[in-house]
């Protein structure tokens, strides 16, 4: 077994994730980049520093996990998750609609689609699971100061309903972050929640290896309610969605299929 192996079995035992399930080739150079900057060039003298520096194991985790988000990221597709999408779901199932962010990073999405949302339904109606494998970036997303850059595809009359102004930053409202409820969970390893209409899963699965997104195709499907839809990032179109029982809707949007 090579170092590079022995690390993938160490970082799973240490930290319950397993870079199997990610593309070898680009996480490896990542890995060996973040190694070499912080001054280690042995996968065996970057683990041991691992376990017993947590500072460094954060600054690890943080980055295997990417967490590159931003408010209304991709506004086009928005804009078809509030004309098309959602009405027709809404007309469907005649309550409010229970939406999984299962990716959420530092939370621009999950506050996102509250404000989305609020559209169509009173805030004390709307109520958004939001998840993700990082507890560090959930706790940035609960704390919900962003910078003016997150903001930028973000509609105006958001940005001026739903936050307060500090310094050079924006807080989101309470009346928002109530809507949201955050939890841990890996997509790969731990069970899903049911009858879930939205799920959102964006710019996380092009990182997967295709045994991977097999495996959180069929894991969607089963958490979907029947009428339930799957919304995908901009480069991770599924190929032949037939084969997971999805039907193609619009653009990156799936419907569940019996």
């Amino acid at each position: 077994m090579n170092k590079y192996e022995i690390f993938k079995k160490n970082i799973n035992d240490l930290i319950n994730i397993d870079l199997n399930y990610y593309k070898e080739k680009q996480m490896k150079r990542r890995i060996t980049s973040l190694m070499n900057r912080n001054g280690f060039d042995d996968f065996n003298k970057y683990f041991q520093e691992l376990k017993s520096d947590k500072v460094l194991l954060d600054q690890f985790i943080n980055y295997l996990t990417i967490n590159v988000s931003e408010f209304y990221r991709n506004p086009s597709q928005w804009r078809v998750l509030k004309t098309d999408i959602l009405p027709n779901l809404i007309d469907k199932v005649k309550r409010p609609l229970k939406i999984w962010s299962s990716a959420c990073s530092t939370g621009e999405e999950p506050y996102s689609l509250v404000m989305l949302m609020s559209n169509f339904y009173p805030l004390d109606e709307i109520k958004i699971l939001a998840t993700d494998i990082d507890v560090g970036a959930i706790e940035k997303a609960k704390t919900s100061i962003y910078s003016e850059k997150a903001l930028v595809n973000l509609p105006v009359k958001f940005k001026e309903q739903y936050f307060q102004q500090i310094g050079d930053s924006y807080k989101i409202k309470e009346e928002i972050k109530k809507c949201v409820k955050f939890n841990r969970l890996d997509l790969l390893k731990d069970s899903f929640p049911k009858d879930i209409d939205l799920i959102t899963c964006r710019n996380v699965m092009i990182y997967f290896t295709d045994e991977a997104k097999e495996l959180l195709y069929k894991k969607f499907h089963s958490s979907l309610s029947s009428d339930g839809i799957l919304f995908v990032g901009s480069t991770e179109q599924i190929i032949l969605p037939e084969r997971y029982n999805f039907r193609t809707i619009k653009t990156f949007f799936y419907k569940k299929m019996d």
